[in-house]
C-alpha cells in the first residue's frame, strides 16, 4: 500500500503494519518518518531493535534468520534494513521477496532505500514489498513549496510570520537562504524557536537570525533559467561559484537545456504536439511545466545564438582563446567565465535584458 507522508501519523494511530518501506533522497523527511514509525513500534511493544546495512558481501541469510527467530527474552522486535545503494542484487532480491512473504506478528520490518528510478519501482522485489507492506515515497520539497513548508514548521513550534507582505518577504528570505538544503532549513527554524518566544516573528528578526546556508544544485539552475527568475539565477550562479563547483559542469547543464529547447522549438514548428516532444526529449517533473513558458520567450535564432555563446564559453573555461569555429558572436567574453554563464542562462530567462551585468557579480 502506498501511503502519503502527510497521512503517516493518522495511519500509525490506527495500528501498525508488519512491514514499512521508506524511500527517497530527502534525508530529513525520511529520517522523521522513520522516527515516527520507530516510536509507534516501541509503544506497541516492539522493544528490541536490530539494524542491518546492506554492503558488499552482505549475508542475507542472517537477515532472514532474524525475521524468523524469537527473542531470547520474548520481546517483539523491530528489524531495520538499510539499502543505501538501492540495488540489492539477485540474492538480495530473492531474500526481499521472502521477507515480504513472511508473516511473523512479533517482528516489524522497516526497509529504507534512496530515491528509486521507475524501473526499480517496477521490479519484482520492490513490488512484493510495496504490496505486502506500507510504502512511503519521500519527495523533495520543491522551491515553490518551500515558503509554505517553512511556515508550517514554524507553526509546530508556536511561531508565525507577520501577516501580509512582511510575512511573505520573511518566508521568501528563509527559502532563498536555505534552498536545496532542507536539513539546514530545519536547523534555522529551530534556531528561531530558541531565539524568540512563541508568537509573531518580524522580518527583521528572521533576517538577523537566518544564515545563508543554501546548497545549490547545478540542475536546479536550469529550473531557474526556464522559470525566468533572474534574481534566483544570479544567487545560484554566485552560490555555485562560492561552493567551488566546476564551471564546465554548469556550462554542460545549461548547454544541454538549450539544445533541448531548440529541439522542442523546431519540433513544435513542424507541427508535433508539445506533450509528445516533452516525452521524446525526456522532460518531466518541474521542468515539464516550465518549458512551455520558456519557449514562448525565445526564438530559434536566439537559441542558436546561445549555443554559439556556449561554444565560446567552453573554450574559455578550458583556457582556450577566441570563439568556437563558425560562431557569429562577438569574440569578447566577460573576463570571469561565471559572468558568461549568467549571460548564457539569462538569454533564456530574460531575453529582453540580455547583456546585463550579473547582479552581485564582479
Amino acid at each position: 500500500m502506498q501511503l502519503r507522508l502527510d497521512a503517516l501519523d493518522a495511519h500509525l494511530t490506527k495500528g501498525l503494519a508488519g512491514l514499512y518501506v521508506v524511500y527517497g533522497d530527502e534525508h530529513l523527511l525520511a529520517q522523521e518518518a522513520c522516527d515516527r514509525i520507530r516510536a509507534a513500534a516501541r509503544a506497541a511493544g516492539f522493544t528490541e531493535r536490530n539494524v542491518f546495512t546492506v554492503e558488499r558481501g552482505f549475508d542475507w541469510s542472517s537477515l532472514l534468520g532474524a525475521t524468523q527467530s524469537m527473542s531470547l527474552f520474548g520481546e517483539r522486535q523491530l528489524i531495520e534494513l538499510r539499502i543505501p545503494s538501492g540495488k540489492p542484487g539477485k540474492e538480495g532480491a530473492d531474500a526481499l521477496k521472502m521477507l515480504a512473504a513472511a508473516d511473523n506478528p512479533d517482528v516489524l520490518t522497516l526497509v529504507t532505500l534512496p530515491r528509486l528510478d521507475a524501473a526499480t519501482q517496477k521490479s519484482a522485489w520492490f513490488t512484493a514489498l510495496a504490496e505486502r507492506g506500507v510504502s512511503l515515497r519521500i519527495d523533495p520539497v520543491e522551491r515553490a513549496q518551500l515558503p509554505n513548508w517553512v511556515s508550517q514548521r514554524l507553526s509546530l513550534q508556536g511561531q508565525r510570520v507577520a501577516p501580509g507582505e512582511e510575512g511573505r518577504r520573511a518566508l521568501q528570505f528563509v527559502a532563498e537562504r536555505v534552498e536545496g538544503n532542507l536539513l539546514a532549513a530545519h536547523q534555522e527554524i529551530q534556531k528561531l524557536g530558541l531565539l524568540y518566544p512563541q508568537g509573531v516573528l518580524t522580518f527583521e528578526q528572521v533576517h538577523d537570525a537566518v544564515l545563508n546556508v543554501a546548497r545549490y544544485d547545478v540542475f536546479k539552475l536550469n529550473e531557474a533559467m526556464l522559470a525566468g527568475d533572474v534574481g534566483r539565477l544570479s544567487r545560484m550562479i554566485e552560490g555555485l561559484k562560492g561552493e567551488g563547483e566546476a564551471a564546465v559542469l554548469v556550462l554542460w547543464a545549461l548547454t544541454e537545456e538549450l539544445r533541448t529547447l531548440l529541439k522542442i522549438k523546431r519540433g513544435a514548428a513542424a507541427g508535433k504536439p508539445l506533450a509528445m516532444l516533452l516525452r521524446e526529449n525526456r522532460v518531466w517533473g518541474p521542468r515539464e511545466r516550465l518549458v512551455g513558458p520558456a519557449l514562448s520567450r525565445v526564438t530559434e535564432p536566439l537559441l542558436e545564438e546561445g549555443l554559439a555563446l556556449a561554444a565560446a564559453l567552453d573554450r574559455q573555461v578550458k583556457g582556450l582563446a577566441g570563439t568556437a569555429p563558425g560562431s557569429r558572436r562577438r569574440t569578447a567574453l566577460p573576463p570571469d567565465p561565471w559572468d558568461g554563464l549568467f549571460e548564457l542562462a539569462a538569454l533564456v530567462a530574460s531575453p529582453g535584458k540580455r547583456g546585463a551585468a550579473r547582479p552581485g557579480g564582479a
